[in-house]
């Protein structure tokens, strides 16, 4: 069993080089460009909702959210290849949840597009279920928005 050291944060500029890093390894292309596009355009939102893991001082998991009209949304996330399989999706999750909590949004759901389908088990995982899966699309990811 591997002991983990990482830590979940809120994501600072400083840390924007790394996350874009770790999009390109970690999502296709074409989910690549969507999510950069939507990336910037909750940053300029409330980066409050974009929480990163740090192992080491490297970072090894983002996950970005956003709200909209008393709706929270669990947008992306992603964990390097290497770093998968110990709890830093589960943290990432549980963390960004705390940030929704504390907003009081009415409800949190998961976006659900054709690049997440395969992590939905991590948020099955965490307790959500499909009700809680929304494949509507939202704000955030809309690229001409």
């Amino acid at each position: 069993m591997l002991v983990t050291s990482y830590q979940v944060r809120s994501f600072q500029l400083s840390d924007s080089v790394a996350v874009t890093e770790l999009f390109k390894n970690v999502l296709s292309d074409a989910c690549y460009d969507e999510t950069m596009a939507a990336f910037a355009r909750q940053l300029s939102w409330d980066s409050e909702l974009i929480m990163v893991a740090e192992e080491d001082g490297e970072i090894v998991g983002v996950i970005v959210g956003t709200i909209d009209k008393q709706q929270a949304y669990y947008y992306r996330i992603a964990v390097d290849h290497s770093y998968q399989r110990r709890g830093i999706g589960q943290a990432l999750i549980e963390a960004l949840r705390g940030r929704f909590v504390g907003r009081k949004v009415q409800r949190i759901m998961v976006t659900v597009d054709v690049h997440n389908e395969l992590v939905l088990p991590v948020y099955e995982k965490a307790g959500y279920q499909a009700q809680d899966f929304s494949r509507a699309s939202h704000r955030l990811s809309i690229v001409n928005g």
